[in-house]
């Protein structure tokens, strides 16, 4: 049959239209795009046209009769095959529309039907009792809160917690493994303490503050819906390069001889390079010296990278002898 929407629901082929209505509102609750930001946006969006696509067809008397029938197939390319003379197509289930065709609904447009659609308030509560925001940047699912007259579940707030990265992990990228333990309903209704080891995606270039969200990975209890479970990436400070946003700066201290005559710094970078940066003119004290494309990674883009910003200390000689200085009056007295 090709794809199986009831399976996609987790509906039982005889699902009412209710039943399909409250599968769809708990899973585009879990795999709605503005829901996962981080790692997993498209795999979430992917999964929501998934979902809706399986709501659209079973919802539509037509569509689901076709789909039943004939298969996914025949459904979307209207090339229904006839039913056999005296067939039980002619008997029992008549024979659908040969003319039709199939019109897809528009994902967000099955949303806005079944959780209410958008307001240009800042936060406001639909019919069905789900709490929708328009606050940060047009994200629209801000959470759930208790129904009003519904009588629908509550949704616990989301738990927080820090993730702490290396430098070289957020120049590289990295997979970092989480050990939860939590508490889940078994199938007899009885709670019970589950570990599972959660695998997060460092992208290189992320930044302090960046969030991974696990829908509905914190505490199961009877009659709320379980938490998401939230990890902040935080930056661990490093002891040479220090991060300005997409750049990377390092102080960097030479002689006073070094600063007038030249010399060659060397850098190891956060992917272990060996940089070799030659100072041939005259370094003034705060100077910066700029390495292009040697900073830390864009994340929308992982090709290019900022600036490596080396910020100059001139060290002078606590003290010099008369000789010294005699030598420095005779080298430099002429020079301007």
């Amino acid at each position: 049959m090709g794809v199986d929407y009831y399976n996609i629901l987790k509906v039982n082929r005889n699902a009412s239209e209710e039943d399909l209505r409250k599968a769809y509102r708990r899973l585009a609750m879990i795999w709605h795009p503005d829901k996962n930001l981080g790692t997993n946006k498209n795999e979430a969006e992917a999964k929501f046209k998934q979902i809706s696509e399986a709501y659209d067809v079973l919802s539509d008397p037509q569509k689901r009769q076709i789909y039943d029938l004939y298969g996914e197939e025949a459904l979307k390319t209207g090339q229904v095959p006839p039913p056999p003379r005296g067939g039980p197509h002619n008997m029992g289930n008549p024979h659908p529309n040969p003319t039709f065709r199939f019109n897809p609904r528009d994902a967000d447009d099955i949303y806005a039907e079944l959780f209410g659609s958008t307001s240009s308030d800042k936060s406001r509560k639909s019919r069905d009792g789900f709490f929708r925001s328009t606050t940060n940047g047009g994200a629209e699912f801000s959470g759930v809160g208790t129904s009003g007259s519904g009588g629908g579940l509550r949704k616990v707030a989301p738990v927080e917690n820090a993730l702490l990265c290396s430098l070289e992990d957020l120049y590289k990228g990295a997979k970092k493994k989480m050990k939860i333990s939590r508490t889940v309903l078994d199938a007899s209704g009885k709670l019970r303490t589950l570990e599972e080891i959660l695998t997060i995606d460092i992208k290189p270039g992320w930044k302090k503050g960046t969030k991974v969200t696990f829908p509905e990975k914190g505490n199961q209890e009877p009659g709320i819906i379980p938490a998401d479970l939230v990890f902040v990436i935080e930056e661990k400070p490093h002891h040479v390069y220090v991060r300005d946003g997409n750049d990377l700066t390092v102080n960097q201290e030479i002689s006073l001889l070094e600063a007038l005559t030249g010399k060659t710094l060397e850098l190891t970078t956060l992917d272990g390079r060996n940089l070799i940066i030659p100072l041939t003119d005259i370094v003034k004290p705060g100077h910066e010296v700029v390495v292009p494309n040697e900073g830390m990674p864009i994340s929308k883009d992982p090709r290019k990278k900022g600036n490596l910003r080396i910020k100059m200390d001139v060290k002078y000689p606590t003290r010099l002898t008369e000789a010294q200085k005699s030598d420095l009056r005779r080298v430099l007295g002429g020079s301007s």
